[in-house]
């Protein structure tokens, strides 16, 4: 009795050890799988922007913005109220927030209603990591289309129309900040978007109109001082009226805050707008991107893919 209680102590003593030694190293191996997953979003985003640059069709898709916002430009001879900066300018600085806010809340969804509708959620939930790294290159690659969007437009508007840049290296970090947090404040709620709407035909149909109607009444391709106030409140509660303000802050010298409601840039007002649209976004795309990976199966696919056929919306 006494060697067998010795035996099983023993035993257990080299089990607790093992299950301890395995427990260490779990978090090194949970480390190592996000690495891991970082590597292959960073890769796969890289292969994506690689392959976006290659396809004519989409880059005429985008740079058919940048040759509206320059026609439209070319088109303003008048002046900011107040001032003798040209209205112009305030067109520029207006679509480059606008074409942050584009990429975010209307390609995005687009880009994961397609994908979705292809199978590829599917095939990524059943790959250690694949949608951690799936998230990463959709980052990657939106951040790639809305920085050569914006560098191409403020190149090409300061070549042709005598376009805005920043005076000195207080605008340019201002342009850097603004655009970074545009895009988180914008691309997490077009992840939750596209987790919720049910195929690419109506993804941008059910988009474009409340879309269109906040570059309107957000002050972003003409002074927003010239708005209703109640247009202006309810505008002031979206992303893209304060994007427009820090990207004017950033192009535009100090006199044309003159145009501003305010009579300021509101910095500090424009940052924390955008940070609490981030931390909403990502709080309500993660469980909806979680949720629509669950729900993923082979039938819902077929049967997805069977409406899409019959509408047209799809070919095989």
């Amino acid at each position: 009795m006494t060697a067998a209680v010795r035996h099983r102590t023993a035993r257990g003593a080299t089990e607790g050890a093992a299950g301890g030694a395995a427990d260490a190293a779990g978090p090194g191996r949970a480390r190592g799988r996000r690495l891991r997953a970082w590597q292959a979003g960073l890769r796969r985003g890289g292969i994506e922007v690689r392959h976006l640059l290659r396809n004519r069709k989409e880059l005429a898709s985008h740079l058919s913005n940048v040759a509206v916002a320059l026609m439209v430009a070319s088109f303003i001879h008048d002046d900011l109220p107040g001032t003798r900066i040209p209205a112009a300018h305030l067109t520029i600085a207006g679509f480059a927030a606008y074409l942050l806010f584009q990429v975010g809340l209307l390609s995005l969804p687009q880009i994961l209603v397609t994908e979705r509708d292809e199978g590829t959620l599917l095939r990524l939930r059943a790959t250690p990591g694949g949608i951690p790294a799936y998230l990463v290159a959709k980052s990657v690659l939106i951040v790639g289309m809305a920085m050569g969007s914006i560098t191409v437009l403020l190149g090409a508007a300061a070549l042709f129309v005598d376009g805005p840049l920043p005076h000195s290296p207080g605008g340019w970090l201002t342009l850097v900040w603004v655009i970074a947090l545009g895009l988180l404040a914008v691309v997490p709620l077009g992840a939750a978007i596209g987790a919720v709407l049910p195929n690419a035909r109506e993804a941008l149909a059910m988009i474009m109109l409340p879309v269109m109607a906040l570059l309107v009444t957000s002050g972003a391709m003409f002074p927003i001082g010239r708005l209703p106030a109640a247009v202006r409140d309810v505008a002031s509660v979206f992303p893209l009226r304060w994007m427009a303000q820090g990207v004017r802050s950033a192009l535009l010298p100090d006199a044309a805050r003159a145009a501003e409601p305010s009579g300021s840039w509101q910095l500090p007002t424009v940052a924390l707008v955008l940070a609490g649209w981030a931390v909403a976004g990502f709080l309500l795309a993660v469980p909806l991107l979680r949720r629509a990976a669950r729900r993923e199966s082979g039938s819902r696919l077929t049967e997805r893919q069977g409406k899409a056929r019959m509408s047209g919306a799809l070919t095989m």
